[in-house]
């Protein structure tokens, strides 16, 4: 549905050797209701198809959401999607189950979960993902919750692009919130404009957020860029946080 600044976001952490394929789902009519995922799930096997009849190595879903629709849990995904990557001899990582996966890898066990703009339902299904992933998810709000809109109905209104300093607060909300945790989980894939106007994720804000709460922020974006990196066996260059930089020598 959305052009996506995913593939750049990615691109741009990489060494030359790499390239990057971006590709839509067709769904005529989506809105990004859960429901619809769950009628569009099989479409994601269908990328899967093509990317690896195009050559990829890797194929990365992007969206937290596509894991939970449809009541699914962290082992029905885990199962999925090595179904995908042994059928089409190409590794695929969704977003979504990303996030657990960093949290085993880093030994992060107590999270709070800064839920942005999701919505409640969106909200409310990556934190029964999570848990059903062992992960204690010892508080959670999105940006409603945290006070910054007066409803969900604004929030939705802007797009998904936000204030530049609302990455920072709402993730020492968290942590204020939540101040015995191990790490700090962001999912989606919001944006924050910068002083030139120029929306950025929080795989660009990560570092600076993480001196200045003094947790780890393990977001969506990141840990699929994890992931992906680990797979082709490539470290991403330039200053990362901490997920990113442990890939780093």
């Amino acid at each position: 549905m959305d052009f996506d600044a995913a593939p750049s976001d990615f691109l741009r952490m990489c060494p030359s050797s790499v390239g990057v394929h971006g590709r839509l789902l067709h769904a005529p009519g989506y809105s990004h209701r859960l429901d619809q995922r769950v009628d569009n799930f099989h479409l994601l096997e269908e990328v899967v198809n093509c990317m690896s009849n195009a050559g990829a190595d890797v194929v990365g879903q992007v969206g937290t959401n596509w894991v939970h629709a449809g009541g699914r849990d962290v082992h029905d995904i885990r199962r999925y999607v090595s179904e995908l990557s042994e059928r089409y001899e190409t590794p695929l990582h969704m977003a979504g189950l990303t996030l657990v996966q960093a949290c085993e890898e880093m030994g992060y066990e107590r999270v709070a979960l800064n839920s942005v703009y999701f919505w409640p339902d969106w909200r409310d299904g990556v934190v029964r993902f999570l848990r059903s992933a062992d992960i204690d998810v010892v508080w959670y709000g999105n940006f409603v919750d945290q006070g910054w809109y007066a409803d969900q109905k604004v929030v939705n209104e802007a797009t998904w692009i936000f204030p530049g300093e609302l990455a920072l607060k709402s993730t020492q909300y968290a942590v204020e919130h939540a101040p015995n945790i191990d790490a700090v989980l962001v999912n989606g894939m919001s944006n924050y404009r910068d002083h030139t106007g120029l929306p950025q994720r929080f795989v660009a804000l990560a570092a600076d957020i993480e001196a200045a709460v003094g947790k780890p922020i393990v977001a969506a974006d990141i840990s699929l860029y994890w992931q992906i990196f680990r797979t082709i066996g490539v470290e991403p260059v330039g200053r990362q946080g901490s997920l990113l930089s442990s890939l780093q020598s």
